[in-house]
């Protein structure tokens, strides 16, 4: 019997490494036969190698992952790959196919591996049921930011955004500022600003947006300005009188 074959759909290129290497070692036999970085390429990868199996990120730019699984429907078994917890409820409970949380979790993804060891018994299943809820959950295209890559030296890091405590200004830069690590991104912190959710990250200064889960508490310095105490850092930070507002429920 021929080794079960796969595609990769993610548009994150660390993110798919990442997936193909814990699937090379929770699952030696299965073979990758391709990669996408978009809904579109996954789906002409699916369409030339006709895999067994589809992990298909659900945002992607191009189609999503559940456009593509409407295309290939009953073409192969599905797996979802995303950071919406929504998505995988859904996913879960119509049982049509299998799904996978952003960051992946090598338990959970043992759990997939052994599921689809075992619907691969079988044919694929026809989603129309869960693609029907898949789409009613759609995230807006709004969505927030919910990781990001950031330099650590010469390594590159994964970090969900809940990790971090602050983002501060760099030129044109950001340092991300987690409980144990100071990264940077190259991205400037007014694009950052409008990717974020705001009822979790507040702007306070120009050049500093805080995760407002990691506030401890809020002091007046000799001169009068508010000053934010962190909890898993211990320099404080300083508030600029435009955004004194933010703290005047707290």
């Amino acid at each position: 019997m021929p080794n079960p074959t796969a595609i990769i759909a993610e548009d994150e290129p660390i993110l798919r490494q990442e997936l193909r290497e814990e699937l090379s070692t929770l699952w030696p036999e299965l073979e990758v036969c391709a990669e996408a970085a978009d809904g579109t390429e996954a789906l002409h990868a699916i369409q030339e190698t006709s895999p067994d199996i589809a992990f298909l990120d659900v945002e992607m730019p191009g189609m999503t992952g559940v456009e593509v699984a409407q295309a290939v429907n009953g073409r192969c078994h599905v797996v979802f790959v995303t950071a919406y917890d929504k998505y995988a409820v859904a996913a879960f409970e119509q049982q049509a196919a299998d799904y996978i949380l952003k960051p992946y979790s090598r338990e959970r993804l043992a759990a997939s591996v052994k599921r689809l060891r075992e619907r691969l018994q079988g044919v694929p299943a026809k989603l129309d049921g869960i693609l029907e809820a898949l789409a009613k959950h759609a995230p807006e295209q709004t969505s927030y930011l919910r990781w990001i890559t950031a330099s650590h030296g010469q390594k590159v890091r994964f970090v969900t955004v809940d990790k971090v405590c602050y983002f501060q200004a760099d030129n044109k830069y950001t340092m991300v500022m987690t409980a144990d690590s100071e990264l940077l991104i190259r991205r400037p912190i007014k694009e950052l600003h409008d990717s974020l959710d705001p009822q979790t990250f507040w702007q306070i200064h120009r050049s500093t947006i805080v995760n407002v889960n990691e506030i401890a508490d809020v002091t007046r310095d000799m001169h009068g300005h508010l000053r934010v105490q962190l909890k898993s850092r211990k320099e404080s930070l300083t508030v600029s009188e435009p955004y004194n507002h933010l703290f005047r429920q707290m």
